[in-house]
């Protein structure tokens, strides 16, 4: 089974002194669902588990719209503080950190920052990320290990569709900004050439290995 290979697979691996997972993927891919099956996996393995997701990082309204708002451009360049991701979560989780960290800075449905208490991560925890975007360049460094749930637009944007009452067409003029723009991260980025594994998660039900390397740590 896939999740029980991939949880083994991280549960091995030597945490340095937090083992740090991204979960990359297209909007509707499947991140989080899949963090969440992989969180309750390595729980019962006796492993702690951070979880996050770089929703809880984004940029105010403000700058997310400030290229316009059907702009893919601006999704791709301003959706998120790469540089509050890094100070509040990955550079306090990363080797010489100091393990102190909070798990998001931001509320993008209410547009306002939240200031949420520090935490101290403990020695051997595995930080489960999710989220869009995350083989780009300046992120790649922080990976231990990472994932790329590979699906296409015409499977993700129908699931997104179901949850949120959004047009399930990718050719829809409202799905332009969002569309677009991830296909300019993967056009720019090539995040399967970067993760791990790569995993074909259209059927979420039974997800595949397309890529799988082996860590060694």
């Amino acid at each position: 089974m896939v999740l029980a290979q991939l949880a083994t697979q991280i549960s091995r691996l030597q945490p340095a002194p937090v083992l740090r997972v991204a979960i990359d993927g297209v909007d509707g891919a499947g991140k989080t669902t899949l963090a969440h099956e992989l969180e309750a996996r390595l729980l019962a393995q006796g492993v702690p588990v951070i979880r996050a997701s770089v929703d809880g990082f984004h940029h105010p309204r403000a700058v997310r719209y400030r290229q316009g708002k059907d702009s893919p451009q601006g999704f791709f360049k301003d959706s998120y503080d790469y540089s509050q991701l890094k100070a509040n979560l990955l550079d306090p989780l990363s080797p010489g950190g100091n393990l102190a960290y909070r798990p998001a800075v931001f509320d993008h449905r209410l547009d306002q920052h939240l200031d949420l208490p520090w935490q101290q991560a403990q020695a051997g925890a595995v930080l489960l990320l999710d989220g869009i975007f995350l083989h780009r360049p300046e992120l790649r460094c922080y990976w231990d290990f990472s994932l790329f749930l590979d699906v296409p637009f015409s499977v993700s944007v129908a699931r997104l569709a179901q949850r949120d009452g959004s047009d399930p067409d990718p050719e829809a003029p409202g799905q332009r900004r969002y569309v677009q723009g991830q296909q300019m991260y993967l056009q720019r980025c090539e995040p399967w050439r970067w993760a791990h594994v790569v995993l074909d998660n259209r059927d979420l039900a039974a997800p595949f290995f397309k890529q799988c390397e082996e860590v060694e740590r």
